[in-house]
């Protein structure tokens, strides 16, 4: 039973946080449902519930909530997990079965939850709950923390890469003007991208949140602390992004196509089980020895294939859309384009 539970804590590890909607509450959530068990994981981003259950725990509580039911748990564990699934991975949308879903809260912030479902089975009413209670600490680490500050890390490499690329793309277009090109379209024209002056903007919107519909910056209106005194200017994105994670504005919880990848591929990179199988399948067993012993400056396959940067951006290094400067080199006399964007 502990090996089984370790191998289903494994596979829900892979699996990334959904966006979920039960009763107006935001939240996320990653379940694994087997042959007669599951696994499931609910956060709001202040606590963290879990509930794992085995054949014979779901066949007493499918008891105690249908008294009339007779039937083994292979009978009706297809249909629990049916119904469960769509709720579970944000797929109900507004539809009958979303009606029969409920969340409740038991204390105060460190209770638990109950997430109560309704429907039907071979034309009689079904009830189930999901009774999801604080789970032990190194599963909250292992399943949110850990691969949250790892993907922070690779999103701030990746931040940092296309500041410098921006940079070099900068002294480039200038070399270019010095040596006689010119712009086609003057609507082309950017300014010369400020590394600090764009992190500190894009802080201080997610602070106020409606300064861009009004057509103003942010970092054009000064911070104010809640007793009305000013915060210093150099403070503003520090404050700011204090205030944006306390006061919970970020109840969206959304986690895109883009973030669900980079998750899966953080947590299956950081799986020794499962990298050691994969070695194992891939190379013989004296390779697999060297690579274990030599440092690997090279990404991992999965991280390798998962792409990071926006559809509309930058692609394998190079620039997709922007600026269009065309020069004449004096000596090669070819021509040399360079497409830059900002």
């Amino acid at each position: 039973m502990a090996e089984c539970s370790q191998a289903a804590g494994e596979v829900l590890l892979e699996q990334p946080w959904l966006p979920v909607c039960i009763s107006d509450c935001q939240l996320l959530a990653k379940a694994w449902f087997g042959d007669t068990s599951y696994h499931l994981l609910l956060t709001d981003m202040r606590c963290v519930w879990e509930e794992r259950m085995d054949t014979k725990a779901i066949q007493t509580r499918a008891q105690e909530l249908n008294k009339r039911l007779r039937a083994p748990v292979k009978a009706f564990y297809s249909h629990l997990r049916e119904v469960a699934q769509p709720c579970l991975s944000g797929q109900g949308g507004k539809t009958e079965s979303e009606a029969l879903v409920s969340f409740t809260r038991h204390g105060d912030g460190d209770g638990g939850v109950s997430v109560r479902l309704k429907s039907e089975l071979a034309g009689l009413p079904f009830h189930w709950e999901f009774h999801c209670n604080p789970p032990p600490v190194p599963t909250v680490c292992s399943q949110l923390v850990r691969p949250l500050l790892v993907m922070s890390q690779l999103l701030q490499t990746q931040v940092d890469q296309l500041g410098a690329l921006l940079a070099r793309k900068d002294a480039e277009i200038q070399d270019y003007k010095e040596n006689g090109a010119t712009l086609s379209r003057a609507r082309l024209q950017t300014d010369v991208f400020d590394e600090l002056a764009y992190k500190d903007n894009i802080v201080s919107q997610d602070m106020t949140g409606q300064d861009g519909d009004r057509g103003q910056t942010a970092s054009q209106t000064p911070a104010v602390k809640q007793d009305n005194s000013p915060v210093p200017a150099k403070h503003d994105a520090l404050y700011g992004l204090r205030r944006l994670v306390s006061s919970g504005q970020g109840e969206g919880l959304g986690f895109d196509a883009d973030l669900r990848e980079l998750y899966s591929t953080v947590v299956a990179h950081g799986n020794p089980g499962k990298r050691k199988r994969a070695l194992s399948e891939d190379r013989p067993p004296e390779d697999a020895v060297e690579a274990d012993r030599a440092p690997s400056h090279t990404p991992a396959p999965g991280l390798a294939r998962c792409h990071w940067f926006p559809s509309s951006g930058f692609k394998d290094g190079n620039m997709s859309k922007g600026n269009s400067l065309t020069n004449h080199s004096s000596k090669g006399h070819h021509r040399t384009s360079t497409s830059v964007q900002h």
